[in-house]
């Protein structure tokens, strides 16, 4: 079984992230091939980059960093729900991306955007350059949720319908191929 990863990257006030993300690890609970986990950098609250040498050595210094790596460490495969902002993706998964990098090689990632008319589709093209700096495999597969107020109801559920069901399970059964194969080239 595959350690599947869902980070939530928006860590603002009344953001839409969290119900996001309780749809989509409904979704992903369901492929039982993982076990899932969801990371919130709300909570997990780093501060911006503050560890004097570069990731790639792992000489962490702050509790807060070695916590961070044992929970990217120890994921197989990761989904980042992002909302888009200006055209880019939130500076938490930015900052949470560059704590590590050893950790993030060789695993698959996949995104579940959402925003305006563009569904978050030109964050997640930014955020691929980054992704694979840090040598991990974005997937093409990915979920895009344009206009997404209007799936969620009073209470800030993220309200499904089958179309986005479909992308996500989709995603999902591209993702577990891509991370088995990746399994192999981290040994």
């Amino acid at each position: 079984m595959l350690n599947l990863k869902i980070i939530i990257a928006s860590t603002r006030p009344g953001r839409k992230g969290p119900s996001i993300a309780a749809w989509f690890t409904e979704i992903a609970q369901k492929h039982t091939e993982f076990n899932v986990e969801v990371l919130d950098l709300l909570q997990i609250n780093l501060p911006f980059l503050d560890e004097p040498e570069h990731p790639r050595f792992q000489k962490y210094q702050q509790q807060h960093t070695k916590d961070w790596s044992a929970m990217i460490n120890s994921g197989d495969a990761f989904v980042i729900v992002t909302s888009e902002y200006n055209y880019g993706y939130p500076a938490s998964i930015k900052n949470a991306i560059d704590f590590l990098f050893k950790e993030w090689q060789y695993k698959a990632v996949g995104f579940v955007s959402y925003g305006g008319v563009s569904g978050g589709t030109r964050a997640v093209q930014m955020l691929k350059g980054v992704i694979t700096a840090v040598d991990m495999m974005p997937i093409s597969t990915g979920v895009h949720i344009p206009a997404f107020t209007k799936h969620i109801d009073e209470s800030g559920k993220f309200m499904n319908d089958p179309g986005l069901d479909k992308s996500a399970d989709g995603m999902l059964n591209e993702l577990y191929k891509w991370a088995v194969a990746l399994k192999t080239m981290r040994g």
